[in-house]
C-alpha cells in the first residue's frame, strides 16, 4: 500500500476539524502557560546561606552566553520551521499540528515542572554572592547567620533558583523533540546501516548539550543542575513526542499515530475485499 495516498490533508481541508477535536488540548496548553507565569512571580524558597556555604558562591557574576531571549529562537522557531517545511512537501495537516501540540506540550510541561522545583529547592547559584552584595562586602544576620542581601531584589530571586537548570530542560525539551521527530522522518532506524542519519539526529542533542555546559562555564549553575535539567527535559520530549508519534525504530514510524490508523483500516478493507472477491469467483 503506497504511504503517498494518505498524504493531502491540508490546513484548508482539514485545519478546522483538527482544531475542534483538540479543542481541549489547546485549552490545557493556555492553563499550562498561566500556571507557569505563576511560578515565575511567586517568590522562590530562600536556602539558608552562611559565611561558611557562601564560600563555594562566590563565582563571578557575568552575562550568560546565551541569554533566555535566544532560548525560545532553537526550542521553539527552529522546531516548528522544520515542521513547516515537511508539510510544504508532504501536505499533511496532522503532522503539522500533532508535531506543533506535542512540542508545546514538552515545552511547557518541562517549564512547569522546572520552575515548580526551582521555586521549592531554592539552589543559590554560584555567582549567588554578586548577586546578594554588589559591592563585595558581606552582611550577615548576626542572630543566625543567614545572609542579608543588599542587592537588586529581582537579580536576588533570581539567585535562589539555581537548581534545576531552565536553560537546560528547555533546550532538551525542544531540540529532544526535534531529534526524535527528524529520526522519523528520515527513518534512521529503517535497519540500512546508514550512519549520516544518525549523525543529522544526534546534531539538535549536541546544540542542547553545549548550552548546558555553558551554563556551568558561565557560572549560573552547578554541574548538578545542568545534569538534572537535562535528563528532565529529554524524558518529558520522549514521552510527549510519543503521544503523537509512534517509536522511531516502528516500521511506520515516520507518520502519526492518527495516519498509522488509517492506513491499518484502509489495509484491512483491502483484504477484507480481496477475501470477498475470491469467495464470490469460487
Amino acid at each position: 500500500m503506497r504511504e503517498n495516498q494518505f498524504i493531502g490533508h491540508t490546513i484548508r481541508s482539514h485545519g478546522s476539524k483538527l482544531a475542534r477535536v483538540h479543542r481541549h488540548d489547546w485549552l490545557i496548553l493556555l492553563l499550562l502557560v498561566a500556571m507557569d507565569v505563576g511560578l515565575n512571580v511567586i517568590e522562590p524558597f530562600h536556602r539558608y546561606v552562611s559565611a561558611e556555604l557562601m564560600t563555594d558562591l562566590k563565582y563571578p557574576f557575568k552575562k550568560d552566553t546565551v541569554p533566555m531571549w535566544a532560548v525560545p529562537i532553537y526550542a521553539v522557531i527552529l522546531p516548528i520551521t522544520v515542521f513547516l517545511v515537511y508539510y510544504y512537501y508532504r501536505r499533511d495537516v496532522y503532522d503539522l499540528h500533532h508535531a506543533v501540540l506535542g512540542l508545546a506540550y514538552s515545552l511547557l510541561v518541562t517549564a512547569i515542572i522546572t520552575d515548580s522545583i526551582k521555586d521549592a529547592v531554592g539552589r543559590p547559584r554560584p555567582n549567588f554572592f554578586y548577586r546578594c552584595f554588589p559591592d563585595g562586602t558581606p552582611i550577615f544576620d548576626p542572630n543566625d547567620g543567614n545572609v542579608l542581601c543588599t542587592g537588586d531584589k529581582k537579580v536576588i530571586k533570581e539567585g535562589y533558583k539555581s537548581f534545576p537548570s531552565g536553560h537546560s530542560s528547555w533546550s532538551f525539551a525542544g531540540l529532544g523533540f526535534l531529534a526524535l521527530y527528524l529520526s522519523g522522518k528520515i527513518r534512521v532506524f529503517d535497519r540500512n546501516g546508514h550512519a549520516a542519519k544518525l549523525c543529522v539526529v544526534l546534531l539538535p542533542y549536541l546544540c542542547a548539550a553545549l548550552v548546558a555546559v555553558s551554563r556551568v562555564d558561565d557560572y549560573w549553575h552547578h554541574w548538578t543542575d545542568v545534569f538534572a535539567g537535562s535528563i528532565l527535559g529529554a524524558v518529558v520530549s520522549l514521552i510527549c513526542y510519543l503521544q503523537f508519534f509512534p517509536s522511531p525504530h516502528s516500521l511506520n514510524g515516520w507518520a502519526t499515530h492518527a495516519l498509522n490508523k488509517l492506513m491499518a483500516e484502509a489495509a484491512s478493507q483491502q483484504d477484507l475485499n480481496t477475501l470477498e472477491s475470491g469467495s464470490i469467483k469460487t
